[in-house]
């Protein structure tokens, strides 16, 4: 085979696998495997391997003084060997796809009408593969490999390493990372403080005591050694100053580190705390994208805490998404599901799968404005998801019904009505308020005909609500969501079909009976 066929051969790979749906499905499982928090099979690959590591150092100790049996020692080094060195290698396939390399070097060939050249494309793929084996996990992983290599004695004690690869498939251990990362301009500027203050304080205690009148300074690290130890509140006591010069030097750094030890201590916890946050939203979103038909609300002023509240005694599965952090944090204290995010945004809810899983968006802010970004932003992702949204301007009101909101709230309006009701009708306004809260457990529900149900193509005579102690206010035909047909006190010929609703008032024991008769 010559240059040309090799070419042609190598350029004909790439393309079979950019096609191939079964290489991608195989790589996207090991990707999920090795990297995706969210893939239901990588807890029981994380525990595997924490498993693997812990077994290879408990046996590097055992060893010190315990001569272990040989197949123990033949298991370290067969078995677990082969496992770090397949794990290494997946997870340097999956950083990235060579033939996608492949094939840009050689369409940008094409584009320049210039021939490929195989040792441009070598370049990049080592390039690429290079920057993945400099990273710190990569060379934790690499060194984890190497005790197995027996000639050389030294190299076991690298095992130690291994113990360092629990970082990747331990949770905790990795949010405590990513702490200090968010933290690093923080805690640099801590670490360079601190090290300033040693190397003062060290180079005034040798000054002071390191021509022979302490016996236990003998060179300048003795003293960066104490001024170490000082400084971080430790105090071995093995170094302590003799000479007035050197104590007082020992107090100055005393009250440094304690001020040292506060910032650093206040830097962490204040980092902790926005993290804590972070990691119980992810829990919540993970949570909630695992469940179907979910209702959120968006905004949790006076108007989403009311619903929320009925929400939850109907029993229904929510998540409140909040902007102000004030609010979502006491939308959490009160028991609620919460994300403090902008409902505006497409990300909270593509995280929360809303292509399958949301059935009802609420949108409650006191805004009118951000009630239809927020209409737009899920119809845009799901036309399916019926929205409802609050409004206080009637002109805005037919603005969102042109953005497509299934139902449009008007609470002022809803008050006013409810206000002359009170006082022409004040009897009929405090039945009306006695149902609206549910007092004596009266209610008013809907109860929709599915396909084969009991009510499936029989009449209002047949279902026999009187019998059920259930009052028929009408029958509610057509889509709910565009101009529905409402059919009052309909006859007892009425034939009731597929998606109709029943709309009735009742004992909720009764509502709880025709709905188990109509299932």
């Amino acid at each position: 085979m010559n240059i040309n066929e090799t070419k042609n051969f190598i350029v004909k790979l790439a393309y079979f696998l950019e096609s191939s749906v079964q290489y991608n499905k195989i790589k996207q499982f090991f990707y999920d495997l090795l990297e995706n928090d969210n893939y239901p099979y990588k807890k029981y690959f994380d525990f595997f391997m924490i498993f693997v590591i812990l077994s290879s150092v408990t046996l590097l100790v055992m060893d010190v003084k315990h001569h272990v049996p040989q197949w123990l020692d033949d298991l370290d080094l067969y078995f677990v060997t082969t496992v770090f060195i397949v794990e290494y290698i997946l997870r340097m396939w999956v950083y990235s796809d060579i033939h996608k390399i492949v094939i840009e070097t050689h369409e940008e060939a094409v584009f320049f009408s210039k021939p490929l050249k195989l040792s441009n494309v070598f370049k990049k793929v080592l390039k690429d593969k290079w920057e993945y084996m400099t990273t710190p996990s990569a060379i934790i992983d690499l060194i984890a490999i190497l005790p197995s290599y027996r000639g050389l004695r030294v190299l076991r004690v690298l095992i130690l390493f291994r113990a360092f690869k629990m970082l990747r498939y331990t949770k905790s251990l990795t949010s405590f990372l990513e702490v200090l990362k968010n933290k690093k301009f923080e805690l640099i500027t801590l670490l360079t403080l601190s090290g300033f203050f040693i190397f003062i304080a060290g180079i005034m205690l040798y000054v002071f005591e390191g021509n022979d009148q302490n016996q236990n300074i003998h060179n300048l690290f003795d003293a960066f050694y104490w001024a170490l130890i000082t400084i971080s509140t430790v105090g071995y006591g093995d170094i302590s100053p003799v000479t007035p010069e050197g104590r007082v030097v020992t107090m100055l750094i005393i009250f440094t580190g304690i001020g040292l030890i506060s910032f650093a201590t206040s830097i962490i916890v204040s980092s902790f705390s926005e993290r804590l946050t972070m990691l119980r939203e992810d829990r919540i979103v993970q949570n909630i994208s695992k469940k179907e038909s979910i209702t959120v609300i968006c905004g949790f002023g006076l108007l989403g805490r009311l619903v929320a509240q009925e929400l939850e005694k109907e029993g229904v599965s929510f998540v409140v998404i909040e902007k102000d952090s004030d609010l979502a944090e006491h939308a959490y204290s009160m028991g609620y599901k919460a994300i403090c995010a902008d409902a505006t945004r497409e990300k909270v809810f593509e995280q929360l799968k809303i292509k399958s899983n949301i059935s009802h968006v609420l949108c409650l802010t006191s805004d009118d404005i951000v009630n239809i970004f927020i209409a737009v932003n899920v119809k845009s992702l799901n036309k399916n998801v019926h929205v409802a949204a609050r409004c206080s301007d009637e002109e805005v009101a037919q603005k969102m019904y042109f953005a497509d909101v299934d139902q449009v709230i008007m609470p002022e309006e809803i008050a006013g009505m409810m206000a002359a009701v009170y006082v022409g009708e004040p009897v009929a306004f405090e039945v009306l308020l006695s149902i609206i809260d549910q007092k004596d457990k009266i209610q008013i529900d809907e109860i929709e005909i599915t396909a084969g149900s009991l009510g499936d193509g029989s009449t209002l005579k047949e279902l026999q609500l009187e019998s059920l102690r259930v009052i028929l206010l009408g029958i509610l035909r057509g889509s709910k969501r565009k101009d529905p047909e409402f059919i009052f006190n309909p006859d007892d010929d009425f034939i009731l079909q597929e998606k109709d609703n029943i709309v009735c008032i009742a004992h909720q024991a009764a509502i709880s009976n025709l709905k188990r008769k109509m299932q």
